[in-house]
């Protein structure tokens, strides 16, 4: 199948063809003719998948058949994605695609001045890509009109709840028309995201490409034991003797990501740079643009921007400390792998998180290969000590995490956690990033989304007996 056979426009697929796709993902397959049909979906697609030119291509498709009269501050399509980094990515496909097309579009998000963005939306936008935070407090300041939405678009939808966003994106669902097109983006499907389909999505289509729990097959995993006060020699180690020149490296936390950078450059000569929440806009675009151009070796992130790091052919994921929460796991190393290239993930696993790794295994329903490295052996006096910090802070949610199978009614048990204190109060997103989860408490029960949560279930579990090679196709 090409790209020719799936009702896209001569501009749209000379647009593809310049940047080199000759054939459609699965997701791309199945997404775009139903999103170009009008209808509404609820897609399951982790990342590497094709998943943002699966719904910006039949958009961009859909606005070019009709040309609205617009007013001011008026939008047609609007996407909330839940980091800035995935909202640049998205509009910087969008502009790729739609480059000889006649369309506007602006992605609005914190940590830069608000003015200009009022500014543009006051001359009116046909599509707007945003973080839900700061295009709340637009919207509170009458900057932008909604009454003519054509298509609602939530990318990542279980990382915006992870992070806070659902009270912020039920008073945006308030401003929408009830009449539009809705597509909603999930990694997973919890019950509070199925809840949130219930009320967004009518007789959606289910598209499914390689479920939450899988990873991808292109993908080398590799575990190194070590203790906790070594890692970051046998981080330097590897990168220099195998010639690692460009490395993803996740940290759980803002501070360790700013240690680890200044400690790899002062001991190592090791050039790299950390993008996490405190760092401003600016800061985290130049850390990303001089790592994508190879001026640094290594990029620090933590797993706020796990989703919205986007590199052609990044070779090499380090996970230098695992994440409390196995679905990350999946994530981080997705970064690497992509468009069927090969890729490599590293996990440096002290005995700190040995629970954290048989918990990720059991996820992800394979064992990881251990390699010994003699020189970085494990000291076997040392005894393991609780994790203290991580997403959603607190020393035992690792280990309640692992004892039970699934993680997230861990997650549901560790909602009503003390906040730990802001750091930063830039943006709305910043200030969402540390939040527990207070806005998902026990709610009353809602027979529609019951039964549409227990149908969408049914439809997810009878895919989950196809074979695995359908689950693990990946483009």
């Amino acid at each position: 199948m090409s790209f020719s056979t799936l009702g896209l426009s001569p501009t749209l697929l000379k647009a593809i063809e310049e940047v080199g796709y000759t054939t459609p993902t699965p997701i791309q397959k199945q997404a775009i003719p139903v999103v170009i049909e009008g209808r509404d979906v609820l897609g399951a697609a982790q990342t590497g998948t094709g998943k943002t030119a699966g719904f910006t291509l039949p958009l961009l498709e859909r606005l070019s058949q009709t040309q609205p009269q617009m007013r001011k501050k008026q939008i047609r399509v609007l996407v909330l994605t839940p980091t800035r980094e995935l909202a640049a990515q998205v509009a910087q496909s969008i502009k790729t695609y739609g480059k000889y097309m006649k369309y506007s579009s602006m992605v609005i998000f914190g940590g830069v001045g608000i003015n200009p963005q009022l500014a543009t939306l006051r001359r009116g936008v046909d599509i707007v890509i945003a973080t839900p935070g700061r295009l709340l407090d637009i919207a509170s300041q009458d900057g932008i009109d909604f009454s003519r939405v054509e298509c609602l678009v939530l990318d990542e939808a279980d990382r915006m709840l992870d992070m806070g966003f659902i009270r912020d994106i039920q008073k945006l669902m308030g401003m929408m028309p009830k009449q539009k097109q809705t597509l909603l983006f999930s990694a997973t499907f919890s019950p509070e995201i199925k809840n949130l389909a219930s009320g967004l999505l009518k007789d959606p289509v289910l598209v499914e490409v390689a479920r939450e729990n899988s990873t991808a097959g292109q993908i080398s995993q590799v575990v190194h034991l070590v203790d906790k006060g070594r890692k970051r020699e046998l981080l330097a180690q590897l990168i220099k003797t195998k010639q690692w020149k460009q490395v993803l490296v996740f940290t759980r936390t803002k501070h360790g990501a700013n240690k680890l950078c200044k400690q790899l450059e002062e001991y190592s000569g090791i050039k790299s740079s950390a993008i996490h929440g405190n760092k401003s806009q600016g800061a985290r675009t130049k850390a990303l643009a001089d790592f994508k151009a190879g001026n640094i070796e290594v990029l620090v992130a933590t797993d706020i921007a796990a989703r919205g790091i986007d590199i052609d052919q990044l070779p090499h994921v380090v996970n230098y400390e695992l994440p409390n929460v196995p679905e990350d796991y999946v994530h981080r190393i997705g970064r690497t792998g992509r468009a069927g290239m090969k890729g490599e993930a590293v996990s440096l696993v002290c005995i700190d998180e040995h629970e954290l790794l048989r918990a990720i295994e059991r996820f992800t329903k394979s064992k990881i290969k251990q390699i010994d490295i003699e020189a970085f052996r494990p000291n076997p006096s040392i005894v393991a000590e609780p994790i203290q910090n991580g997403r959603g802070g607190g020393g035992n949610r690792g280990g309640n995490r692992n004892k039970n199978n699934s993680s997230q009614n861990s997650r549901n048990g560790n909602r009503n956690k003390k906040p730990r204190a802001k750091v930063n109060s830039t943006t709305s997103e910043t200030k969402t990033e540390n939040k527990t989860q207070n806005s998902r408490k026990d709610k009353p029960r809602n027979p529609q989304a019951e039964k549409i949560g227990s149908n969408l279930q049914a439809k997810l579990d009878n895919l989950d007996r196809k074979p695995n090679s359908q689950n693990r196709r990946r483009r």
